[in-house]
């Protein structure tokens, strides 16, 4: 074990996603084939639509239209460009039984948000903690021994960022499991400056890059702020049936409110995207299971438990897609800001009274 070191314009459509499950050879066929449907060039920073002038900066709507093409039929994709789009309301799901999406990866979800524990020879490292302890008793403890794993071994809780959906029940795990805390610096300040309900007592914090080895397995932990100030993304091994994959866990979807946010937003998108390239990552995974069709998946996985076929795993071009499209949508909002604030001054401007008037 290693101890971690303490130191109104128009939009892309917020279109509902899609009910009922495909196929496993449809989704498969789906991933397969998004990098295909767009193109090579669309992959360039900064593209939008093919229609833009290249004279003009492109518009919101460009944006949006791109990622849309970007997402093409892929229901992972279009899942976050409605997740993305400003003004989404996010769905309030039943929450699914738990399940082991992998060998040694299980999701405990309340259908709102997930909890996503890793289980090693070692202990538990669990990823967010629910809302509040009842929620951790009855779906993160109750759901690890339904899925025979001992919630007594959970050694880390690493919040991926500091709302109280994600750290609600990590104080009781700390408490009843002597589990310690793990969150970024910037978000342990601002649970001290706000104070919120269940804010877990400061313990460990996440240095950008930290690699958090437990039983033999290694989680890197990505500050990538916008969502919050320190929103942690991690990385991690998942096995199936005999090979080893590397996931990704995007720590937050929503932008925030602020131009100033959603350009750190994607800042941390960029730099992700270029550190899950460099390691080959071709699983993609969410604690919000509506922004990438992730509870879909769930009972894709349990309708077909002895498959070889995993819709987790999307392969490295749809990975790297999946990443594309939010700093597209996070490109597009910017704009959408700039376009807001231009139009204000615009009407500002024109409504005001000439000088010398009567």
């Amino acid at each position: 074990m290693t101890e971690p070191h303490t130191a109104p314009i128009r939009q892309a459509s917020p279109e509902a996603h899609p009910h009922g499950a495909l196929t496993r050879r449809r989704l498969w066929q789906l991933g397969a084939t998004a990098a295909l449907g767009a193109g090579a060039a669309s992959l360039l920073p900064g593209r939008a639509s093919a229609q833009t002038s290249a004279s003009a900066a492109p518009t919101a709507q460009d944006y949006f239209d791109r990622a849309t093409e970007l997402a093409g039929d892929n229901p992972v994709l279009k899942s976050i460009v409605s997740a993305l789009t400003a003004g989404y309301t996010p769905p309030r799901p039943a929450a699914p039984a738990p399940l082991r999406i992998f060998d040694n990866v299980a999701v405990l979800s309340v259908g709102f948000v997930s909890a996503t524990a890793i289980l090693t020879p070692r202990g538990i490292i669990l990823i967010d903690a629910l809302d509040n302890p009842d929620e951790a008793e009855r779906y993160i403890v109750s759901g690890l021994r339904s899925l025979g794993a001992d919630p007594s071994t959970i050694k880390y809780v690493v919040v991926t960022h500091g709302h109280g959906d994600h750290f609600g029940g990590a104080q009781y795990l700390a408490d009843r499991y002597g589990a310690r805390v793990m969150m970024a610096p910037a978000d342990w300040d601002l649970l001290a400056s706000t104070s919120p309900a269940n804010a877990p007592t400061r313990d460990l914090d996440i240095a950008d890059g930290q690699k958090l080895t437990l039983g033999g397995t290694t989680v890197t932990l990505h500050h990538t702020p916008g969502h919050t100030p320190g929103t942690v993304s991690p990385v991690f091994p998942a096995r199936w049936r005999g090979r080893t994959h590397a996931a990704m866990l995007w720590g937050g979807t929503n932008p925030p409110a602020a131009t100033a946010g959603k350009e750190t937003y994607l800042s941390s998108a960029l730099t992700f995207a270029s550190r899950t390239r460099r390691v080959g990552v071709d699983v993609e995974l969410s604690n919000h299971g509506f922004a990438d069709y992730g509870l879909e998946r769930m009972e894709e996985l349990r309708s077909a438990p002895n498959g070889r076929e995993n819709p987790f795993i999307v392969g490295t071009s749809t990975a790297q897609r999946f990443m594309k499209i939010v700093e597209t949508m996070l490109r597009g909002r910017i704009a959408q800001d700039q376009e807001a604030t231009t139009t204000a001054t615009t009407m500002a401007a024109t409504s005001a009274p000439a000088e010398g008037c009567c």
